[in-house]
């Protein structure tokens, strides 16, 4: 699992997540998950659950569900950290349930930084005109796609980047 703060060039190791295959994206909450999946070439990530969480062994027989259904071969797991870039309490939670989606699956596991993915999720729901009700049932698989769409196009971009040099 690579244990790193965000997506960004502080010693992440991109390759543990494979380059081909579905991935998840996790908007980590302590009642609702968003889960996101990418396609199979990791270029497009779309809006997959809003997941109310249950118990712990609820949540890990809906997750294996989820993992074989999709054949998912890496996760994301969106990191909320404060705005000047540290990490609080929210931040070790998500790490955590990272860390526990590793251990019930076996997948590779990365974070990316989450900071105003919910916001930004907001803004384009708002900008659906879509109701309160409308939006709240969509928001945390919204920020989810957000954050693993997020990450596969920075990872694509240090690819691109690799490349060229």
């Amino acid at each position: 699992m690579t244990d790193s703060p965000a997506s960004e060039n502080r010693g992440e190791r991109p390759n543990r997540i494979p380059a081909r295959g579905r991935l998840f994206g996790i908007d980590y909450g302590t009642v609702r998950v968003g889960v996101s999946v990418s396609d199979l070439f990791q270029k497009l990530a779309s809006p997959l659950h809003n997941y109310q969480r249950v118990s712990r062994r609820a949540d890990e027989q809906f997750f294996r569900r989820q993992f074989a259904e999709y054949e998912v071969a890496g996760i994301v797991v969106g990191l909320p950290l404060h705005m000047n870039g540290d990490e609080g309490d929210k931040s070790r939670e998500a790490r955590s349930y990272g860390r526990w989606l590793h251990r019930i699956s076996g997948l590779p596991v990365t974070f990316q930084d989450e900071r105003l993915s919910s916001a930004q999720a907001d803004v384009l729901l708002h900008s659906a005109a879509l109701n309160q009700t409308q939006r709240k049932s969509r928001i945390d698989k919204l920020a989810a796609q957000i954050i693993l769409q997020t990450w596969m196009d920075r990872r694509a971009a240090a690819l691109e980047q690799t490349n060229e040099a």
